[in-house]
């Protein structure tokens, strides 16, 4: 009963992409829109891409009254169809961090510098107090996907205690925990394998490639307890506006202009489940998301599913920090909290601010709009 009501969500969320694709139709052979470092996003009305700009005065009065969100950036075929707050403001994204690292891994996992298939054993890697036998096991694989079974304490707070088994219990490859000893040994590997410290390597991959308009390495700082863990938190700093241009980056398939910066086939390694929403929710019916190479990764399955959240993925972090990408719509969403106020904004908040942006969609608008 179950496969056939999973079939039966997977068939209609197919049917209903009809109206999505359709609203493309005639743009197919377009080039991309991509914004410049210079002038930044393009601004474009919002019922150029069928979406209702006094729905979207509502998604405002939201974000004021039931959000602490201090920057939000909705961009539609490369357009900026809505902006609200200081999105040119630097602060800490939490652990949109490991979504970035994964975009990162691709380019040397391709040319061979990391070798997935290695363990920590192999690699060296250990850690205060030792790892077990069992632990060493795991592979660069097992850590970018948190299957390593490595119940190490991390260096930093924010990963899923409550759900950690007892060291040594499971075999590597076996369990998913969103762990972040997993996320930061992957920080570790990378700096290891490539030579290259990871600030250095985002800004010569990623950020200077696509023009990032608020890029600093010098803003950008590690952190943790040292007398917890040897490695630590590989902590980012950006603006709300260039989040969404690495959200942008992902819904291109890593292509930015004339140039690949990310494999179109990494990107979908990246996005593709490794561990199912039953997995990642440890057996709760009616998970949202599966997860993938860091990336967590909206589920057909759920019963909040509909068409628009087809293919859709997203970057999350601690206290309202998101990177959102909707192929279905064309769309890319960035909701930056800034850190500095030591307010958050709620997942359940940011569940509602997401529907209420993709209610704002209406395909008769697009029609419209169109004569």
């Amino acid at each position: 009963m179950k496969l056939l009501t999973r079939t039966l969500t997977l068939l209609a969320a197919m049917l209903m992409l009809i109206p999505a694709n359709a609203a493309k139709k005639g743009k197919k052979n377009a080039p991309a829109i991509y914004p410049t470092k210079e002038a930044g996003w393009s601004v474009a009305a919002p019922e150029k891409y069928g979406f209702d700009s006094e729905k979207l005065k509502d998604v405002e009065k939201f974000i004021i009254n039931k959000t602490n969100a201090t920057g939000v950036e909705v961009i539609v075929g490369g357009e900026e169809i809505f902006r609200y707050g200081a999105v040119d403001r630097l602060s800490y994204i939490a652990s949109c961090r490991k979504s970035i690292l994964a975009m990162l891994y691709g380019k040397y996992v391709e040319n061979g510098t990391i070798n997935l298939k290695e363990t920590i054993e192999d690699l060296g890697i250990d850690d205060l107090q030792g790892l077990l036998p069992i632990e060493k096991k795991a592979t660069v694989y097992d850590l970018i996907t948190a299957r390593s079974g490595v119940f190490h304490p991390a260096s930093n707070g924010g990963d899923d205690t409550e759900h950690k088994p007892t060291r040594g219990t499971k075999k590597p490859g076996n369990f998913f925990l969103y762990n972040n000893w997993d996320f930061n040994v992957a920080g570790t590997v990378f700096e290891m394998k490539t030579g290259k410290n990871i600030y250095d390597a985002l800004g010569e991959d990623i950020a200077i490639p696509i023009g990032m308009q608020d890029w600093n390495c010098e803003a950008q700082r590690k952190g943790g307890n040292s007398k917890i863990s040897k490695h630590p938190a590989y902590h980012f700093y950006f603006s709300t506006r260039d989040m969404a241009r690495l959200g942008y980056l992902m819904l291109r398939h890593g292509k930015w202009g004339d140039e690949q910066v990310i494999s179109e086939d990494w990107v979908k390694k990246m996005v593709t489940p490794v561990s199912s929403a039953k997995e990642v929710s440890h057996g709760k019916e009616d998970g949202r998301y599966s997860y993938g190479y860091m990336w967590w990764l909206y589920d057909p399955g759920c019963s909040q599913f509909t068409w628009e959240y087809e293919g859709a993925y997203g970057a999350h972090g601690a206290m309202g920090q998101y990177i959102k990408v909707f192929p279905a719509l064309d769309m890319v969403i960035a909701i930056k909290t800034d850190s500095v106020y030591g307010r958050r904004t709620s997942g359940s908040s940011q569940d509602k601010l997401i529907d209420m942006i993709i209610r704002c969609y209406d395909k008769k608008i697009l029609k419209k709009n169109k004569k």
